[in-house]
């Protein structure tokens, strides 16, 4: 079992699909949604059951170098034992870029946030941001079967 789940607050100043791009530049997910939250301000949820939603995100650790980093905060950031939340910075994310943040004040615009469930999640974490030396991982573990 495997859930992906990702927030990102479209404030007022903000264009809904380019929060949309910022999410999906990210991540693949099978679907996307605007929520209207009234006062001018909406929500994008998207969600996915497939791992391969995860694929640009693993590519992306690699090309930021941020294998270390990203494997620390997930393993800090667990919950219940099978969720996993991360907060990624919104305008980086629009770029193409992964930039992890630990608080939302370090995203001006608000954070994306992504939470990753699976009964397997350390299997999850590993797949995505493998234990390094000198930067390089030590393994590249399969796409985990959940």
């Amino acid at each position: 079992m495997l859930l992906v789940r990702v927030e990102a607050e479209v404030r007022p100043t903000e264009d809904v699909e380019k929060v949309k791009k910022a999410v999906l530049n990210l991540l693949d997910l099978d679907k996307v949604d605007v929520v209207d939250l009234g006062n001018t301000y909406k929500l994008i949820v998207g969600e996915s059951k497939d791992i391969t939603s995860l694929i640009k995100l693993h590519r992306l650790l690699r090309i930021e170098r941020i294998l270390d980093t990203a494997r620390n905060l997930m393993f800090k950031s667990l919950v219940g034992g099978n969720t996993v939340v991360l907060k990624l910075h919104k305008q980086a994310a629009y770029v193409g870029k992964v930039s992890l943040v630990t608080h939302d004040d370090e995203s001006p615009l608000g954070p994306i946030t992504l939470t990753i469930t699976s009964d397997k999640i350390r299997e999850v974490i590993d797949w995505l941001a493998p234990k390094t030396s000198r930067g390089r991982p030590l393994w590249e573990a399969p796409i985990p079967k959940v």
